[in-house]
């Protein structure tokens, strides 16, 4: 919902970074590789219950994911592969961080976990399947940056996701209505593109 409007704010100091990393031969890849172990990471701490040391992880790990492509646009363009890694990875980590809950404590966390991965999962496939209909049909957009598939807007994209995920290691004791919140709006988020891509389907 406010991930258009954060790119405004984040993209230029991305950029100007990207530079920087980029004569100093840090690769798109390599980094979207370190992102992914930086989630894996913020995973791990959670399920240790370091969740001081798992914010911090999981800051980094958005940063590595927001740096690679740009990165990628100063070597001349990002790849097919670099763009399928920078999807798949995002949603492992998206992935790791409600089961990492889990994992510390089933008895308290397990159930909202569930749901917060059914949520997941709802809100991912109307996305993806919009997305894979777009590519088929040349259907392009920069509303979220240059992409390597089409960013359909949701209620629940990236910045609402991290300041969830954000807020459950700052209060890990409240994860379940956490999650269960969030849940919640990536359902709603997820319904709403249905309608949405029915809509645009139909008009077509």
């Amino acid at each position: 919902m406010f991930d258009s409007r954060l790119r405004r704010l984040i993209d230029p100091p991305l950029n100007r970074a990207a530079v920087v990393l980029a004569r100093a031969g840090v690769s798109a890849d390599g980094l979207t590789l370190a992102g992914l172990a930086l989630g894996f990471a913020a995973a791990g701490a959670i399920v240790a219950g370091a969740f001081a040391l798992a914010a911090a992880f999981v800051v980094l790990n958005r940063l590595a994911d927001g740096l690679d492509g740009p990165i990628a646009r100063v070597h001349g363009g990002g790849t097919n592969l670099g763009g399928y890694y920078d999807i798949v990875f995002d949603f492992l980590f998206y992935g790791a961080v409600p089961l990492a809950f889990a994992l510390h404590d089933p008895a308290a966390n397990a159930l909202a976990a569930t749901v917060l991965l059914a949520s997941f999962y709802a809100n991912g496939a109307t996305f993806l399947a919009f997305a894979a209909l777009a590519a088929r049909s040349g259907r392009t957009t920069s509303v979220q940056g240059r992409k390597a598939i089409y960013y359909f807007a949701g209620l629940a994209e990236g910045a609402e996701t991290i300041a969830a995920f954000l807020a459950m290691c700052v209060l890990p004791h409240y994860f379940a209505v956490i999650a269960l919140a969030f849940a919640g709006l990536c359902f709603i988020s997820a319904a709403t593109r249905i309608f949405m891509v029915r809509a645009i389907l139909r008009a077509e």
